[in-house]
């Protein structure tokens, strides 16, 4: 779920987290040099080990398990991994603010238990840890960087409200279905094939990365039906991959 809180609020997100996936990095000595996945230019790289105090003296391997510009989070988890890599724990979320100018809340123990402001770096309140899904995923059209300065997303001050209640895996992935019309709605792309999906397979729901090109429907555990992944495919989705989210029931 991401939108403004208000027409003039900040904005806001619930994160869907993937426990399993991110990105790993290895630091080697020698001179500085940026190999593996593309996930961050090198330039971003330099500026956040200035940042965090450390020399530029070492060879760094990135290896992500999404695309970068999918809206799964991989630059954010990219700088978090650096950052700990070189030893450093404290002030990550400030300093991926600093680099990139918008982040996701995974440097945090438990990333999906906060409302959080990826423009301003901070927990807006906590939440309860979201209803524990099995979610089919993959990645719907080209990549898009987050660009910071984009606000238009709708307002979701009411689908908030639900999800402070605590809601069960019904209502929450109703919740993520509408923040993912409403985003559809306004920001495109036309096409999209997610609530189409949604009915055909009989999840309970489905979400979307509100700045990417990710995707996901949503079933209770135990209720993914065989052949999900040809039928996403045949929609248009590539990158597929099955994971269990949540911690609650």
């Amino acid at each position: 779920m991401q939108g403004r809180l208000g027409p003039d609020g900040p904005l806001a997100l619930v994160t869907l987290a993937c426990p399993d996936r991110g990105v790993r990095v290895t630091r080697r000595p020698g001179p500085f040099a940026l190999t593996g996945d593309p996930v961050l230019p090198e330039a971003l790289v330099r500026a956040l080990l200035q940042r965090i105090g450390q020399g530029a003296e070492a060879a760094w391997d990135l290896r992500a398990d999404f695309p970068v510009g999918g809206g799964a989070g991989m630059s954010t988890a990219a700088l978090v991994a650096i950052a700990r890599e070189a030893g450093v724990t404290e002030g990550l979320a400030e300093a991926c603010l600093a680099i990139e100018g918008a982040t996701d809340p995974l440097m945090l123990p438990a990333p999906d238990t906060v409302l959080w402001a990826p423009r301003q770096a901070r927990v807006l309140d906590a939440v309860a840890p979201p209803p524990r899904a099995e979610v089919v995923g993959g990645f719907f059209g080209p990549p898009l960087r987050t660009d910071p300065a984009d606000l238009a997303f709708p307002d979701v001050s009411d689908l908030v409200a639900a999800w402070r209640e605590g809601p069960g895996l019904a209502e929450a992935a109703r919740i993520a279905s509408e923040s993912a019309r409403r985003c559809t709605a306004l920001r495109g792309p036309v096409g999209d094939p997610m609530e189409a999906l949604a009915e055909a397979t009989g999840a309970l729901g489905h979400a979307r990365a509100h700045t990417g090109s990710a995707r996901a429907l949503l079933f209770a555990p135990g209720t993914v039906p065989e052949g999900l992944f040809d039928q996403m495919a045949e929609a248009g989705l590539t990158g597929l991959c099955h994971f269990t989210t949540g911690g609650r029931g």
